[in-house]
């Protein structure tokens, strides 16, 4: 770049809460950006562990500023963030993510080559620790290559955005508390020009560690759908396929024919099929490629679709009878 024509600044910012077993990973890796950020904005929702002392810790090799405010949820924090930045070009992270050296340069490069965009998409990867991990990233994240740049919604894991459309939308909305930044997405694409697409903001996270965790994540997930009224027909299929469709099959091939549980298992490998095909790219990250570690992961994929499926069909009803109940802001454009 021009030398009288220096880079614009550009703010990383993030919320924690009670992140101090992984705060560092996140932390280390902003040290080390091949674009050093002009500023680093963390609020810390009022951590009862050892957090913001572990954040402040990197004062002097970060541009940072800390900001405790107890009580604040994601959106809260995220907002509070995007309020006390001061750059333009603002990449949002979160806790718990380690980022490639570059993420920052790839991120921000779109916008920072052309001011007419607004939001710049990055992506993310499993970074498993286990075998259970290793299936569970393969269950529930898709790869680069499967998504369709134009449409897809980027998690706030790794996305860049100018902080002048973030707050023209309004921020993150602070009524919700799970699947936050989907509406934070809609309501960007409802005003912004197209995303653009940068795969190569791949920041890698820790999928949840067993299937009780796993359960709870997905149910609050389904929650925030249902207070947010998000994708009814994708809850209204899952509802259809379970209550109506499987018992249907289950009882037509005792009593009908057995060919119909034929038609049961090749829908369910169809349906574990995406997982199984996954499998060797998040396996290659995994720290056990064992012969053995593949047949458990194979195995597991059943398992936690069939657990992810229940725990969406668990939370999407009590958070449209929150809904119902409160009457939240009507988030679209």
């Amino acid at each position: 770049m021009n030398a009288h024509h220096p880079p614009p600044e550009v703010a990383v910012i993030a919320t924690v809460y009670n992140e101090g077993a992984a705060i560092d990973a996140l932390m280390t890796s902003l040290c080390a950006q091949t674009l050093p950020p002009s500023e680093v904005v963390i609020v810390d929702g009022g951590s009862t562990d050892d957090t913001a002392a572990r954040v402040q810790a990197y004062a002097g090799r970060l541009p940072l500023r800390l900001i405790v405010e107890h009580g604040a949820n994601i959106s809260r924090g995220r907002n509070v963030a995007l309020a006390h930045a001061q750059a333009e070009i603002v990449a949002i992270t979160d806790a718990g993510v380690r980022l490639p050296v570059t993420w920052l340069e790839d991120i921000t490069a779109p916008l920072r080559a052309d001011p007419t965009l607004t939001v710049v998409s990055g992506f993310f990867r499993a970074d498993p620790h286990t075998t259970f991990e290793a299936a569970m990233g393969a269950t529930v994240l898709p790869l680069a290559h499967e998504v369709n740049p134009h449409t897809f919604l980027p998690s706030s894991r790794s996305v860049a955005v100018r902080r002048s459309a973030a707050l023209t939308v309004g921020g993150y909305p602070e009524w919700l508390d799970y699947c936050e930044d989907l509406i934070f997405d809609l309501r960007l694409k409802a005003t912004q020009p197209p995303f653009a697409f940068a795969p190569a903001a791949t920041v890698a996270f820790r999928p949840r560690e067993s299937l009780r965790a796993f359960w709870k994540q997905y149910y609050r997930y389904a929650r925030g759908d249902g207070k947010a009224d998000l994708w009814r027909k994708r809850h209204a299929i899952r509802y259809g396929t379970y209550l109506v469709g499987l018992p249907l099959l289950l009882v037509g091939g005792a009593t009908v024919h057995p060919l119909l549980w034929g038609l049961l298992i090749a829908g369910g490998v169809a349906y574990c099929w995406p997982a199984w095909r996954r499998l060797p790219a998040v396996m290659q990250h995994a720290p056990d490629r064992s012969a053995a570690a593949w047949a458990q992961a194979v195995a597991l994929v059943p398992l936690i679709r069939a657990a992810g499926d229940l725990a969406k069909m668990a939370g999407y009803p009590v958070g449209v009878w929150w809904r119902w109940r409160h009457r939240p802001p009507d988030w679209r454009i």
